[in-house]
């Protein structure tokens, strides 16, 4: 007999290690830490339903050899007045409807907008006023899963997740289930103007975060049924 390895393919898939450079931007990049984001028309900067602008956390163009979204454009927004952890709403086994938008209990809809865009070509006249603007590089790496199938733990995009508890798996409304896309570090920090208000939560008055600061696991519909269809998972 032969004894049955339970342990998942250990497969290498393509990815990029996202820096964060130190020298401020002083113009547009599509590549940043907060910034000028690049929009499609006609999106328009994201309001929390609190009714404050959500703050551009970063955003990249997603290299083209990944698999589903290469060529397209990531933008992460989070409210800097609510500061909270993801709580997925279902409904027959799928997210619900229009799930981007629905409610965030207590909340009567999401702090957050992650969107994954098309045709983004001018930014925004105006940079983020909040988190201060650096510039991203992305950096192709090895991403070698270990046994267990966790990948690296680091700010990325592709590859395969670090997951810190189990695994996470959804289905789009649409019937798509989502897959991995990028991943953001328990505990990054993103450095904020001096004179800035306080994010609730935070452990720094001169940074903020991003799900009170958990790891976060962005799943997207690889069916693209609208650009906010993504699902940010947080784990700790």
């Amino acid at each position: 007999m032969f004894a049955h390895d339970t342990r998942r393919m250990r497969t290498v898939l393509p990815a990029y290690e996202v820096e964060v450079g130190t020298e401020p931007l002083i113009r547009p990049a599509r590549n940043s830490v907060g910034g000028w984001p690049f929009l499609d028309q006609p999106q328009d900067w994201p309001e929390c339903f609190c009714g404050e602008r959500m703050a551009l956390f970063f955003q990249f163009d997603i290299p083209r050899d990944l698999e589903h979204f290469g060529g397209h454009h990531l933008l992460v927004f989070h409210c800097r007045a609510h500061n909270d952890a993801s709580d997925p709403q279902l409904a027959d086994g799928r997210l619900v409807p229009k799930y981007w938008d629905a409610p965030q209990p207590p909340y009567p809809a999401p702090f957050w907008r992650v969107l994954i865009q098309s045709h983004a070509s001018l930014p925004a006249p105006e940079a983020e006023p909040s988190v201060c603007a650096l510039p991203l590089t992305l950096r192709p790496f090895v991403d070698t899963p270990d046994e267990e199938g966790v990948g690296a733990q680091t700010f990325k995009v592709g590859g395969s997740p670090s997951w810190a508890q189990d695994p996470e798996e959804y289905t789009c409304a649409c019937g798509a289930d989502l897959v991995y896309v990028c991943q953001v570090p328990e505990g990054m920090d993103f450095a904020v103007h001096p004179g800035q208000p306080e994010q609730s939560y935070s452990v720094r008055a001169d940074t903020y975060w991003l799900f009170l600061g958990n790891e976060v696991y962005l799943l997207a519909c690889p069916d693209r049924c609208d650009p906010a269809a993504v699902w940010p998972v947080n784990q700790h």
